[in-house]
Order: structure tokens, then sequence, then C-alpha cells
């Protein structure tokens, strides 16, 4: 379990949250990632979370887009990282997410999308048609109604590309902040209003569940909407 992290101001006044291990065992670490951290090397170059929290580790056997803050999982051997890839890979991992999306989302719903990856715009696309049962499914389920923004609970089934923030602007909610997907201006706070809330599991190597969970920033339009405690 992981309260609110602590956060300092940038050089531009914006509040920045700072990574942080929330569990530690033989096999893993769950952190803490804030927005605008790599999930692993890109080409910019800037240090990952591995790097930041000072832990020798393999690939992480899931990732978070760099704009998204939450908890992540990381392997410290290569025998956890096989066996936890397993997991996500059938599907046995429940992931829970906040998000602040543009408009009013009124009712729990069920959205289904064909999704297909454009790698020269790194963008999840909509298409037409397609096997039924590849579809991607995100269950949304409304929080809290703000005068222009909805807050709410998403839980996707699989984690295709962008999943979440395709399937949200496809539906005519694009997370707040989410320039790339359709949402009507930046964010003023690093990244965008898209966070990993909540990874439960079953732990490789006991015979336990192993809950990850740290709620949201506690500034920016996660304060706005009242976001602590979901």
């Amino acid at each position: 379990m992981c309260a609110r992290a602590p956060s300092r101001m940038s050089k531009n006044s914006i509040e920045v949250d700072a990574p942080r291990i929330i569990h530690r065992d033989e096999h893993f670490l769950g952190v803490y990632k804030p927005a605008g951290v790599p999930s692993q090397k890109d080409p910019s170059r800037a240090p990952t979370i591995g790097e930041l929290v000072g832990a020798e580790l393999i690939d992480p056997p899931h990732r978070l887009d760099r704009p998204v803050s939450g908890v992540m999982l990381l392997a410290r051997t290569m025998e956890a990282m096989k066996r936890s890839t397993a997991l996500f890979r059938e599907c046995r991992v429940t992931k829970v997410y906040l998000a602040v999306v543009e408009g009013h989302f009124t009712e729990c719903s069920v959205l289904r999308h064909n999704l297909q990856h454009d790698p020269r715009s790194r963008k999840a696309r909509v298409v037409q048609g397609g096997d039924q049962e590849r579809q991607s499914v995100l269950n949304v389920n409304p929080v809290r109604q703000g005068d222009r923004y909805t807050l709410v609970e998403v839980r996707p089934e699989g984690g295709r590309f962008h999943q979440i923030r395709a399937q949200l602007a496809a539906a005519g909610h694009p997370v707040h902040g989410d320039v790339k997907y359709g949402a009507r201006r930046p964010a003023r706070m690093p990244g965008i209003a898209l966070h990993a809330l909540e990874l439960t599991l079953p732990h490789p190597f006991a015979e336990r569940p192993m809950v990850l969970r740290c709620e949201p920033p506690a500034h920016g339009i996660w304060k706005v909407m009242g976001a602590s405690g979901q």
C-alpha cells in the first residue's frame, strides 16, 4: 500500500512527484512511477524508473506509457521476469486505473474496439471489422462529475498498446491533457490524467496474492476532481 507520493516544485512552479519503492522482496520491487518518467530506455536517454530507484533490475514485465503515473512491478531476477511476464500474458493480473476524461461520462460502460498499432504515428487506431474475439475490452465506471470533466475508474482486459487512451478517445472522452488522442489542450502538470492505481496478481513464488496500490498525485486536475481515496 502506498500513500500519495511526495512532490517537489519544478523550475516552472509545477509540482513534480518523486519516484518511490512501495514493495520489496527478493524477487520483485513494486514502485511508484511519476508521469514523465520512462519505463524503459528510450531515445531521450532520460533515466528510467529502475535507475531512479537505484535498483539493478531486469526489464519490467509490463510498461506504463511515459506520460502515465502509477504502480509498476519490476523484476529483480530472470526467473521472476519470466514468471511475471507469463501472468500478464495470460491475463491473470488485475489492473485498476483512474482517469480524468473530458466531458460527462454518465454510465458504467463496457467499451469494445478493434485496435491497430500504427508504428509511424506511435498511436493505436480503432479499425472497423476484425475478429470480435480479439477486441480490446475496457470497463469504465464513473466516480465523480465535474463541470467539464469526469473522474472514472478503468479496468482494462488485457494490455494492448495505448489501449485505455485510444478507447476512451474513441468513446468521445479523451484523457485530460492527452493531445495525442484528441484532448483539447495539454495538462498543466507533467503527463496526462491517467494513473495506474492498483495491480493484483498471484505471487509467482508464494501462495498469496500480491497487491500493489498507490494513490494519484495530490495536485493538478487530480486535486480538482477530489481523486484522493478512490
